[in-house]
């Protein structure tokens, strides 16, 4: 609620109670924050000057008083203290923490059909305890209506009519709020409980739809839609609309009792409170398979589907492009221009991520490939940097092919030396030969 500094013309003390702040002004007085000896805050409502004197207000007043004597329960402001018989009658009540239903939506705007079941549910239960009290409000609007963190509280029951007083105004006026009086105050007829019903329906259509049901205009004109013309419920929740247009009836026999609104308005508030908890964010699928949650794979999905679950299974593993550490051999190292080192194959991200363990097909492990030689991970060009390990094994298995191939001549050569050695050219044995035929005996035949 707005408070207001004190101005030059308000008092500083009034009976026990010592004022601080302004809380609002009306047509019958000022209502102020104040609080007493033991630091209990009240609001305490003085009856303005100029209308000290005047009679039929200071019976309106003490009219007020009463009816807050009346009431027992927790939906209106307990009375305090009250003094009639002052030059400036006033009475202090419990000091209501929270804003009115008025400033509220038009802060925050509209209400959601919870919430205005909800307020709407405990309002009628309050206007129970007070039509029990022989009471009748006549002026409940969203402005008279407090949202305590306790619960809304009814308040200023300034023109308030109760069993047995009149009514202090003239045949064919209206005292109230146009827009939230009932048809029956419009004509000047005798009010009933079921008046209250009417301005609570209005009111719950104020709080759901921001607006009046019966539009604006001049005070005339807002009279003659009220009597002669159908609410505007079009925006009002679907789940609160029948029950409104029930409250706004022309005809007050058949509006639904306070007990009957409230019943109902529990009823609805339940509903739509377990509707509004029963909207959940979908649940993953449960064939869904584990897959790792690094910060480029949570960006990009399909580079984690390509990057995984198309690898074939105990052939490679992911590369740890952390610097320093060996890639595995059989794995293929990320190429030029592909996604940034760290966020993809398992090693920590730019952002300190831990990188989560690949998985192949079916959620299981993927199984560790090669033979577990380590070679260096390639350079910024593609190109990996000489590995003097690996330079020495390709050499050592140079080295080795060379002296096989040698040696494998050498054996050749060797098997054909001898028989270059016994005939120079290979013509001396056959030389030999020839020479033991010319020069053998000629055998004799006798």
């Amino acid at each position: 609620m707005a408070m207001m500094r004190l101005r030059r013309e308000d008092p500083r003390v009034v009976g026990s109670f010592r004022l601080h702040r302004r809380l609002g002004a009306g047509g019958m007085g000022v209502v102020y924050l104040g609080s007493d000896r033991k630091g209990q805050r009240v609001a305490l409502k003085v009856i303005r000057p100029d209308l000290a004197e005047d009679q039929e207000f200071r019976s309106r007043f003490a009219r007020e008083v009463s009816a807050a004597r009346r009431i027992r329960g927790g939906c209106t402001a307990r009375l305090v203290a009250a003094d009639l018989e002052t030059d400036r009658p006033w009475f202090a009540t419990q000091y209501v923490p929270g804003p009115s239903l008025h400033d509220k939506v038009a802060e925050e705007g509209a209400l959601c059909a919870a919430e205005v079941a909800s307020i709407g549910a405990a309002l009628s239960e309050g206007l129970v305890a007070v039509h029990e009290a022989g009471v009748v409000h006549r002026d409940l609007k969203p402005s008279n209506i407090l949202l305590s963190p306790k619960g809304p509280r009814i308040i200023d029951f300034g023109i308030a009519w109760a069993t047995g007083s009149s009514t202090l105004t003239h045949v064919g006026t209206a005292v109230g709020s146009p827009g939230f009086l009932a048809p029956e105050q419009v004509r000047g007829a005798a009010v009933t409980p079921a008046t209250d019903v009417f301005s609570l329906g209005a009111t719950l259509a104020y709080a759901s739809t921001g607006d009046s049901p019966f539009g604006h205009g001049s005070s005339e004109v807002m009279l003659y839609r009220v009597v002669h013309e159908e609410p505007q419920l079009h925006s009002v929740p679907d789940a609160l609309a029948p029950l409104v247009r029930a409250c706004l009836a022309k005809d007050p026999e058949e509006r639904p009792s306070t007990l009957q609104l409230s019943l109902r308005l529990k009823e609805i508030a339940a509903r739509e409170a377990q509707d509004l908890g029963d909207v959940r964010p979908p649940a993953p699928r449960a064939a869904e398979p584990d897959r790792p949650t690094g910060s480029l794979i949570d960006t990009y999905p399909g580079r984690q589907r390509a990057g995984y679950a198309e690898r074939p299974r105990g052939r490679r593993r992911p590369v740890d492009s952390s610097p320093g550490t060996p890639v595995p051999r059989g794995t293929v190292p990320p190429s030029r221009g592909g996604p940034p080192r760290g966020g993809r194959d398992g090693g920590p991200s730019r952002t300190g991520a831990p990188r989560p363990t690949p998985t192949s097909r079916g959620g299981r492990p993927a199984p560790r490939g090669g033979t577990g030689r380590t070679r260096p991970r390639p350079t910024a060009t593609g190109r990996r940097p000489a590995n003097p390990r690996l330079l020495r094994q390709r050499l050592f298995v140079f080295v080795v092919v060379t002296l096989l191939v040698a040696l494998g001549i050498a054996a050749a050569q060797g098997c054909q030396g001898p028989a270059r050695g016994l005939g120079g050219d290979g013509h001396g044995v056959r030389a030999q030969q020839d020479h033991a035929r010319v020069h053998a005996p000629e055998p004799s035949y006798g």
